[in-house]
């Protein structure tokens, strides 16, 4: 299950973070997951505990928001959103696009605790 790995990166990612904001603990995660990414939500969200216990995150909660999939049209310049299956320009219905969003796995938020001194100096 490739997903515990990417789980295990991600929290690679949310510790240095943490860490470099001396948080005490993370409350949240919202990541944002397009479509053509390859990586499937509801696994991704059963492989989070394994990956989280013992760290920083544990107890955090694991949000998901899907990245709409858009392309740019290279006949007729236009952006606009697409289906996974069918990246047609919206605007003239050419095929000949680029993808520009929809295949991406983005770490968008987090919410921490920090110590009381921490967030005087932030």
């Amino acid at each position: 299950m490739h997903e515990l790995s990417i789980c295990m990166s991600l929290l690679d990612q949310v510790e240095r973070i943490a860490k470099e904001h001396r948080a005490e603990r993370v409350e949240r995660i919202l990541l944002r997951i397009g479509p053509l990414s390859g990586v499937e939500a509801p696994l991704l969200m059963n492989a989070y505990p394994l990956a989280a216990a013992g760290t920083i995150a544990e107890h955090a909660q694991l949000d998901i928001e899907p990245a709409p999939v858009r392309v740019q049209c290279l006949d007729c310049s236009a952006e606009t959103e697409a289906t996974p299956n069918r990246l047609l320009c919206a605007s003239c219905g050419s095929y000949h696009t680029k993808l520009i969003s929809g295949d991406e796995m983005l770490l968008a938020s987090l919410e921490m605790s920090l110590p009381e001194d921490a967030s005087e100096t932030l």
